[in-house]
């Protein structure tokens, strides 16, 4: 198992070992230690590799991932998982602003807290939260789903298209265009399946609520002006 130290070895090293994968190499997992919070960690994974870092990152780990299994053993400053599409990256802590933002696949896991925007503008990503989230999370939210087994800040799911929010605790706020929406069997068996997706155990679906868009402005209505 390659192991890069990054007190001594430039992440420029390690990124280019990961996207040398497919092109003659063989290695499959790798290891990273002492990331000290650097910046683009394992980003534009392309290959079915798994990435162990020991250790807080920066900005931008994981961005665009397609395959890989990430796992942080500490917590992830903003834009973790940003616009990744599949594979899967999970933080064992906590994660800054804009986790998981334009994500087009795959699943992000963040066992601690998630600032604020977490999921903004996601198009197909699953981010399930064990802790608590910012506001304007989910804002423009396009598909996918974000499930929070603790609180959401304020302007949850702001002008939100189809993307579908599960929220276990309290709601502070909801934004323009985000309503309450009815739980249904089909829900709460997708909602099951992300739970042991995510490995996360201690709530069953029943807990969560449900919140989605009311389509009041798919298009423009002079009535809903102040809501844009």
């Amino acid at each position: 198992m390659p192991a890069f130290d990054l007190a001594t070895t430039p992440i420029r090293d390690l990124n280019q070992a990961l996207h040398a994968i497919g092109q003659g190499a063989n290695d499959r997992s790798f290891e990273v230690r002492n990331p000290r919070g650097s910046h683009a960690v394992a980003v534009g994974c392309a290959a079915p590799v798994t990435v162990t870092v020991h250790g807080p990152v920066g900005y931008y780990c994981g961005g665009m991932n397609a395959a890989a299994e990430i796992v942080i053993h500490g917590s992830a400053g903003p834009g973790v998982g940003e616009n990744m599409m599949s594979g899967r990256i999970i933080v064992e802590g906590d994660a800054s602003q804009y986790a998981g933002a334009t994500g087009r696949g795959g699943l992000l896991v963040i066992k601690g807290n998630a600032s604020s925007r977490c999921g903004i503008s996601m198009k197909g990503i699953d981010i399930v939260v064990g802790g608590n989230i910012g506001h304007m999370s989910a804002f423009m939210g396009q598909s996918g789903h974000l499930v929070v087994f603790g609180d959401a800040g304020e302007a949850l799911g702001d002008s939100l298209y189809e993307a579908k929010l599960f929220v276990r605790g309290k709601v502070k706020s909801l934004g323009a265009d985000c309503v309450e929406k009815e739980m249904r069997p089909e829900h709460l068996t997708t909602l099951d399946r992300l739970l042991s997706d995510a490995g996360m155990s201690g709530a069953r679906p029943e807990e969560f609520r449900r919140y989605g868009s009311a389509r009041r402005l798919y298009n423009f209505n002079i009535d809903n002006a102040d809501a844009y």
